[in-house]
């Protein structure tokens, strides 16, 4: 992946819309960015930001906020919603590994797993770099990826297990998704094919593939990419990380 600087396994952020529709329940992460935004006291980027899900009601508490994302479907549905709220975010396609906005962020955060969208060494180097030459001298960076849970990774790979259930945006109609996971023992990495049908009928499949950072693994590529870890959460309510976290949440400052 680092040879052609294209994430990997992003097949499934086609559309906004439909991203959202998708993701409209997901919202636990919101208050605990705006509170680090908030905290922050200046500019903050967010990596990764899709449509806005939580740049926006950031941006809406008083965030100076910036969102950057490889996705032009998503970026392009993120601006419209905020034209439609009157606010003034900068909204940047640029891959996160390879970025240069001129000027320093008080906040860089990468939220709801994007981190693992990123496969290889060099490819995460290069995201830290590019972190490390935007944040202020008391700028913080914030990742979350979730805990891997054996459980899943050992999952029948002919089997569906539904994932998804909502409106399509476009046509009104229910859509269910279906999930099969391969995961790779070699490469870390959950293989996940997504897919869609309406009623009895399969519309089309998407891939998904997100690579595994187990706990010790993860605190060690901040520690080595030359960040101290101040936080390790294991929920958005700030709960110690343990052996039952779903989460991995790092606030993290550069050496």
């Amino acid at each position: 992946m680092a040879k052609n600087l294209i994430p990997d396994g992003s097949e499934v952020y086609f559309d906004g819309k439909n991203y959202d529709a998708e993701n409209f329940t997901i919202k636990d992460d919101i208050p605990f960015y705006i509170e680090m935004a908030k905290k922050a006291g200046g500019p903050v980027l967010e990596i990764a930001c899709g449509t806005g899900r939580i740049t926006i009601p950031a941006a809406k508490a008083g965030a100076d906020i910036m969102g950057l994302d490889f996705s032009a479907a998503l970026l392009a549905h993120a601006e419209e919603k905020s034209k439609k709220e009157d606010l003034k975010i900068k909204w940047v396609k640029a891959d996160c590994r390879n970025f240069k906005l001129g000027r320093k962020f008080d906040l860089i955060y990468m939220p709801f797993n994007s981190m693992q969208h990123l496969h290889d060494r060099v490819s995460i180097e290069r995201m830290f770099s590019c972190v490390k030459k935007h944040l202020s001298k008391k700028g913080k960076f914030i990742v979350d990826v979730f805990n891997p849970n054996p459980h899943f990774l050992d999952r029948d790979n002919k089997e569906l297990f539904p994932v998804g259930y909502y409106k399509d945006p476009h046509t009104g109609k229910d859509m269910l998704v279906n999930e099969q996971y391969f995961y790779d023992k070699a490469n870390q990495t959950a293989n996940i094919v997504w897919h869609y049908k309406r009623g009895k009928k399969r519309l089309f499949s998407k891939k998904l593939n997100m690579r595994c950072f187990f706990p010790m693994e993860f605190d060690s590529l901040f520690h080595y990419n030359g960040f101290k870890v101040l936080y390790k959460y294991g929920s958005f309510k700030k709960t110690k990380f343990d052996s039952n976290s779903r989460h991995q949440i790092i606030v993290s400052k550069a050496y």
